[in-house]
């Protein structure tokens, strides 16, 4: 629920956290109230304070491209910092897609960020390039090793 989400993050940047993940109520946005899924982000983001870089988990994998659009802007109005494709425990990761109408949508200033399934230099960069501003992944030092291989750094 809303004011648990707002209480965790709370005690999140209390015990030292900069930055905090909140994932998008997605049953909300799907029942078409997405006030209720605007009120939770906007109480997350009154806990966090404005100090704390707060990223929206919206789980594209169980969205519409119409509803991926409205969590963006919800997301944006909501005051968050990035929007974020996945939390990597769904039915899929980031797809280079979803990065692009994430990035369409958000706009060039605001944060967005792939996580989820990104295993390759060659997919980290196609996320780059489809306008991620961060990525999530759990082969960073496999990526690397394949950047420095191409002569990348």
């Amino acid at each position: 629920s809303g004011p648990i989400k707002a209480k965790e993050a709370e005690q999140a940047v209390r015990q030292g956290a900069g930055e905090v993940d909140m994932v998008l109520n997605v049953a909300a946005l799907k029942d078409g109230r997405a006030d209720v899924a605007l009120t939770e982000i906007k109480d997350v983001r009154s806990a966090v304070g404005k100090d704390a870089y707060l990223k929206v988990i919206i789980e594209c994998c169980l969205l519409t491209d119409e509803e991926k659009r409205k969590a963006c802007s919800l997301v944006v109005e909501g005051g968050a910092d990035c929007v974020k494709t996945s939390t990597g425990f769904s039915v899929s990761g980031a797809k280079v897609e979803d990065v692009a109408l994430m990035r369409k949508e958000v706009g060039e200033r605001f944060g967005v960020k792939a996580s989820g399934g990104i295993r390759d230099f060659k997919a980290f960069m196609s996320m780059i390039e489809a306008g991620a501003s961060r990525i999530g992944c759990s082969a960073s030092v496999a990526i690397l090793k394949e950047a420095k291989a191409e002569g990348r750094s």
